[in-house]
């Protein structure tokens, strides 16, 4: 396992430099600059500006900079946050995004795991064909969309919940319900369609033919067996909702991570933009690897070595 990791973790090094360097052409091949405005600059008020942040020398050494700053912990200064360090800007938003991310995570494994268990175990009834309905209505509903309903039916009918903002619980329920439908959606399909396969396998049969009981068969046998796919689908999801929803944090103006990664691509500002997609990718490898090392853990056939 210890030599797995090793050579994973050495495969990220590779991945986040190659997401560096087709960030950074992307970024310069785009029409535009971060000192376009609606008012043009002077060319000598830009020229300062260029020769200020770097911005004049090769793209090349611009990009070995930019390299040398990240293995140093700099992820470089905004163009647009007062020169304030684009490492500070990020943090600043991450409690927020991961405390919705973590909850949302939460609250669609909470609804979807046991959902598309209950509907497996169940073929071909209410629950089954309720699972469907749910899984399918929340799997279409883009996250946009289901927030402005959010907001129209329990904050601008029923008062219940404040629309947009930060700062008590009441902020937070909309926000995790949104970003969670989706997810939970996901993982009641994935879990009945799993949990379908698992229980018409031969150990299944074996184990209820050994008399074991039923609670047993399901609960050693069925359900852990049946996590592998929810587990592999799991972790992207987790990467994805804790490294930020622009959608829904634009729609609920909370000052996460995805919130200024937004407001940094409008203002195409390259240093904000290139360590929001370094942070996102980060979180999705390192969340990659975690779910390999669950597998191990859930079914013990499976090593790495």
């Amino acid at each position: 396992m210890a030599k797995y990791i090793i050579r994973r973790v050495l495969w990220l090094l590779l991945v986040l430099l190659v997401v560096m360097l087709v960030t950074f052409i992307l970024m310069h091949l785009t029409p535009g600059g971060p000192w376009d405005r609606e008012k043009a600059l002077a060319p000598k008020v830009i020229e300062a500006l260029n020769k200020r942040y770097g911005l004049d020398q090769p793209l090349w050494e611009q990009f070995v900079r930019y390299v040398w700053g990240v293995l140093h912990g700099d992820l470089g200064v905004s163009y647009s946050y007062a020169d304030r360090n684009v490492t500070s800007i990020l943090l600043q938003g991450l409690p927020k995004t991961t405390t919705l991310g973590i909850l949302a995570f939460i609250l669609a494994q909470a609804i979807g795991i046991p959902f598309g268990m209950a509907a497996a175990l169940k073929q071909n009834s209410l629950v089954d064909y309720s699972s469907v309905l749910f899984a399918t209505i929340f799997a279409s509903i883009p996250g946009f969309v289901l927030g402005i309903l959010l907001m129209i039916i329990f904050s601008v009918l029923l008062h219940w919940f404040p629309t947009s903002g930060w700062g008590s619980p009441l902020h937070i329920i909309l926000p995790v319900i949104c970003l969670a439908a989706l997810p939970a959606a996901q993982s009641a399909r994935i879990t009945r369609a799993s949990t379908l396969e698992v229980m018409r396998l031969d150990y299944v049969r074996t184990a209820r033919s050994k008399g074991l009981t039923e609670n047993v068969v399901r609960l050693r046998h069925i359900f852990r067996n049946s996590l592998i796919p929810v587990v592999t689908v799991a972790g992207p999801e987790l990467a994805a909702l804790i490294t930020g929803s622009f959608i829904v944090e634009n729609l609920f103006a909370i000052p996460g991570v995805g919130r200024i990664f937004v407001q940094g691509v409008f203002a195409r500002d390259y240093s904000l933009i290139m360590g929001g997609i370094l942070f996102y990718a980060f979180a999705i490898a390192i969340l990659n690897l975690a779910v390999d090392i669950l597998y191990a853990a859930i079914d013990p056939r499976i090593r790495f070595d």
